[in-house]
């Protein structure tokens, strides 16, 4: 039997892009230094897995300065939503599909 693995997102075989994601997915927004700490990379590894996701429009930036310091935040799209939720079925069905 073929598996469909048409829902499959290859954004998300990346372990920090999928961390961010199941994050943002819980949370309606997360700034960058809880991000890198809770996830424990470095500013560059975390950097470039978000621009990643924000090119793929998966996710959104919000610039802001809080007591005079810089603050970014970012949050899921819609469109990133429904990419991660789709992804987790395609990882769904291919493990229903070992243990038939």
């Amino acid at each position: 039997m073929k598996l469909d693995l048409s829902l499959y997102d290859k954004i998300f075989e990346n372990r920090v892009r999928l961390q961010i994601m199941s994050i943002l997915a819980a949370n309606e927004e997360y700034d960058f230094s809880s991000l890198k700490e809770l996830l424990d990379v470095t500013d560059g590894n975390l950097a470039s897995n978000l621009k990643t996701l924000e090119k793929e429009e998966y996710i959104i930036v919000e610039k802001s300065f809080v007591d005079r310091k810089p603050n970014t935040r970012y949050k899921r799209t819609a469109k990133g939503l429904k990419a991660f939720e789709n992804h987790l079925i395609a990882l769904e069905n291919l493990i229903k599909q070992q243990y038939k």
